[in-house]
């Protein structure tokens, strides 16, 4: 009997460089359980066309928790120079963040929400991308940059990052209350370590 993959549901969004910037982002991606790379290198499984991005920017690194029969994911950031803003932590390099149900996510300007549909298959996923022409991210403060800071950055409170109100139904969510937020941890090597999966952020 065929087994279900779990579905990556991934919108993208930048709000000043136009289409050019997704050309090469393909409408749908099937992918081991190897990390799926992010950035504008020929060998990122993702690819970005935006030269402040770095060639691997960050990584979609599915794992199985013990006693789980579905996939989970950790997403890790693999620039030197870059950040990445994941449900309001900072990660910088090779630090890393279990993925929820729904997930905002923002590098290098590059606005995106990845929503995680968990199927019985623990050998491959999928992939299915979507190109927003509308901001999928409201973040009232500063965005992140490429360089690093001398002060450093605390996580923005609860709720006060939201999604555009409006757009696509599929990423509204419940709130997250309380300190149970995860805490960016150092990744190793791409073996595939076992994490708490974590409840999902606030959504407007």
């Amino acid at each position: 009997m065929e087994r279900h993959l779990t579905v990556l549901r991934v919108s993208l969004h930048h709000p000043t460089q136009g289409p050019i910037v997704f050309a090469a982002v393909p409408l749908r991606l099937r992918h081991d359980t190897s990390p799926l790379l992010v950035g504008r290198g020929l060998d990122a499984h993702l690819r970005l066309h935006l030269p402040r991005l770095s060639r691997r920017h960050l990584s979609l690194e599915p794992y199985r928790e013990k006693g789980s029969a579905v996939l989970a994911f950790n997403l890790k950031a693999l620039s030197r120079r870059g950040q990445v803003w994941v449900n309001g932590l900072t990660l910088r390099f090779l630090e890393q963040v279990p993925l929820g149900t729904v997930n905002r996510v923002a590098f290098s300007g590059i606005q995106m929400v990845v929503c995680v549909e968990g199927g019985t298959s623990l050998e491959a996923f999928v992939c299915c991308f979507q190109v927003s022409p509308s901001p999928l991210i409201c973040r009232p403060q500063a965005e992140e940059t490429d360089e690093w800071e001398d002060i450093p950055e605390e996580p923005p409170a609860p709720g006060l990052e939201q999604l555009a109100p409006g757009h696509l139904g599929f990423l509204h969510g419940p709130s997250q209350t309380g300190d149970s937020s995860p805490q960016p941890k150092m990744g190793g090597g791409p073996e595939i370590q076992p994490h708490r999966e974590p409840t999902d952020g606030a959504l407007c």
